[in-house]
């Protein structure tokens, strides 16, 4: 099991980000981190694979671990050999190499034979990306730079694997196809951790989900209760984006509706 507790972590010995987070990633789940904008949730996923000192940032209290050994003071490359990968928002691929080369890129604490490997399994489910194997990568079409940073990602043959808004700045067809990848890892033996702001999307594959905002876990249920909760459904789904506040507002919103009707 992935472990985050009671985690606080600080930027620039300033700014409090997360206070007090706690989150489980069983082997073998998909789990959702859900919320607005500015909770939180990227640095989360900074703070399991050691990449907050990158952006001025530390764990001032708490805990990550992988099955019960801790990690949050181990160097990111020693977190990817541990068996944990991650895809960052907007794919930060490498536009100048070649579709190839960025998937090798991806494997570089790997032995030889394991990047062949991984390059036979990235083109065995990126059809698209074999095609394209020697094309430079800033030529590629969003939804594909998508496909080659998880490919990229999944080169390390990782455990568990860390996706950023994985759905964004892409279109609604390629969202279906990006679903439907993430499944197939997760069957293919890969724990995921999922952030998105597309929480129907999310919660439609996932097996638990949490709710961050402001920095602290406001909703922790298995995804399926979360698809059913009012709140939820209200915050994600009916409200306009100028009124999406918070998950309190929404509650005082319901309220008014209620008062009013």
């Amino acid at each position: 099991m992935l472990t985050v507790e009671n985690l606080e972590v600080v930027y620039e010995d300033v700014i409090q980000v997360l206070k007090g987070v706690s989150i489980q990633v069983p082997d073998g789940s998909i789990v959702a981190l859900l919320g607005p904008n500015g909770a939180g949730k990227t640095t989360v996923l900074r703070a399991i694979t050691g990449l907050l000192d990158v952006h001025r940032g530390r764990i001032t209290k708490g805990r990550v671990s992988l099955d019960g050994a801790a990690i949050e003071s181990m160097a990111a490359p020693h977190i990817v050999k541990a068996g944990i990968g991650q895809v960052m928002e907007g794919r930060r691929i490498f536009r100048e190499f070649t579709v190839e080369e960025n998937l090798k890129a991806g494997g570089h604490t790997a032995a030889r034979a394991d990047i062949a490997e991984g390059l036979d399994r990235a083109y065995a489910m990126f059809p698209v990306l074999a095609e394209r194997r020697k094309q430079t990568a800033g030529y590629l079409s969003g939804g594909e730079q998508q496909m080659l940073a998880i490919g990229r990602a999944l080169m390390s043959k990782p455990r568990y694997v860390l996706l950023d808004e994985p759905s964004l700045g892409v279109a609604p067809k390629i969202v279906q196809q990006l679903r439907d990848l993430i499944v197939q890892i997760n069957e293919d033996g890969t724990s995921v951790l999922l952030v998105e702001q597309n929480a129907t999307m999310a919660l439609s594959i996932a097996t638990h989900g949490y709710v961050l905002e402001t920095g602290r876990v406001v909703m922790d249920k298995p995804a399926d209760e979360l698809r059913a909760d009012d709140d939820i459904r209200e915050f994600y789904l009916g409200l306009r984006g100028d009124e999406r506040g918070s998950l309190r507002d929404v509650k005082q919103y319901r309220r008014r509706k209620r008062w009013l009707s």
